[in-house]
């Protein structure tokens, strides 16, 4: 069974991301889903950004450390658009992390990424969140590292595909989006074995 830690997006801790941590769940994983925003959550983008700044990048990331504290060394670190940004900043205090899960954006790579660390990116292609040079840039920093990185790009389809609810919602880039998800966390398994 492996522990993930699913930060959730600009949008708040919504219906979305727990539907996640309950595919994860199902699929015989321990699933943590902070809730950065503390118990709020926005309907809009324009909303959302307002409501992150009010919140505060510092109160988002100390709570992001708070809640992976306890959890195990070897946790997976899942970040869901925004929470791929959260992702990059708890990573450097984490350096047995068994995985990275990227979903619709990339953060800055530490540079303190360790060697072999397993890492899938999805993203759409084009992403005005995720734009190409951003993703090269990360795939560049990922190879710089010795970072064993997956990079899938979906050409076509809005940023966030994997939203049943967002008119970005594409049935067929998401089932594939979670079976590349679902083999990652396999191979982290059978690679921490």
């Amino acid at each position: 069974m492996t522990t993930i830690a699913l930060f959730h997006s600009v949008l708040g801790l919504r219906p979305v991301e727990l539907g996640f941590a309950a595919r994860l769940r199902e699929a015989g994983h321990r699933v943590v889903t902070p809730d950065l925003y503390d118990g709020r959550t926005a309907s809009t983008i324009e909303e959302s950004f307002a409501l992150k700044d009010t919140v505060g990048w510092t109160a988002v990331v100390r709570r992001a450390r708070d809640a992976v504290r306890d959890l195990p060394a070897e946790t997976v670190l899942m970040g869901v658009s925004m929470g791929a940004g959260v992702v990059q900043e708890v990573l450097p205090d984490r350096p047995h992390t068994a995985g990275v899960v990227l979903l619709h954006a990339v953060g800055a790579l530490p540079a303190s990424v360790r060697a072999g660390l397993p890492a899938l990116v999805h993203v759409a292609d084009p992403d005005p969140i995720a734009p190409p040079a951003r993703v090269t840039a990360w795939c560049d920093a990922a190879a710089r590292a010795g970072a064993d990185a997956e990079v899938f790009r979906y050409p076509g389809i809005g940023h966030f595909s994997t939203d049943p609810e967002s008119p970005d919602h594409d049935e067929p880039a998401a089932g594939l989006t979670w079976r590349r998800v679902l083999e990652f966390l396999r191979r982290s398994e059978r690679g921490s074995a």
